[in-house]
């Protein structure tokens, strides 16, 4: 593992003890040396239309200390097959973080890829959203994220770290589409 990734890695861990909220449900479904499945929902009162306009505006609500640049108004999503979920870098570098390879506007964003660390292992990657209308008018939203491949110490030790991550992103688009800021009112969740 690099020196980024260890920084990444404590980052993410340290993150996980300093109160990132809870959310509905967020779990590691599965867990092996070659792979791991986590899943992250919750539901809002908002509509699946006005939960996926939030859901595509990335910047919005992706929290900065998970970004490569440190802002996270550099991240852009382009919501078509072969579209990207990418960050800007100074000095006109870049990040592709994942791949559209699936959109129902309203309904579903499918992803191919690999986040943070994991870019560096020899592994491949698939996260679907789904967006479902509750019988009140609201939203739920699922976020299942599966992960396969090789890595020399295997890739089961990252399902928890990846887990705790994209379970404070979900609570943060939650925040966002409830109350108009993915940021917690609360110090210790921002």
């Amino acid at each position: 593992m690099t020196a980024q990734s260890n920084l990444i890695v404590k980052g993410l861990l340290l993150g996980g003890a300093f109160g990132f909220p809870l959310i509905a449900s967020a779990a590691i479904i599965s867990g092996t040396d070659t792979g791991f499945e986590v899943l992250e929902t919750v539901s809002v009162a908002a509509s699946p239309k006005e939960s996926y306009a939030r859901l595509v505006n990335i910047a919005a609500w992706w929290n900065k200390a998970h970004t490569f640049s440190g802002d996270s108004a550099n991240l852009t999503l382009d919501a078509r097959p072969g579209g990207c979920f990418c960050e800007r870098l100074k000095d006109g570098g870049g990040v592709q973080h994942l791949t559209v390879t699936y959109v129902a506007p309203n309904q579903a964003l499918r992803f191919s890829g690999a986040l943070g660390p994991l870019q560096s292992l020899g592994v491949a990657g698939s996260m679907t959203i789904a967006l479902t209308g509750t019988a009140g008018g609201g939203t739920d939203i699922a976020l299942r994220y599966r992960v396969g491949g090789y890595a020399t110490d295997g890739i089961k030790k990252w399902a928890g770290p990846v887990d705790e991550v994209l379970g404070e992103q979900i609570a943060r688009l939650k925040r966002l589409i409830d109350s108009g800021s993915a940021e917690s009112s609360s110090p210790s969740q921002k």
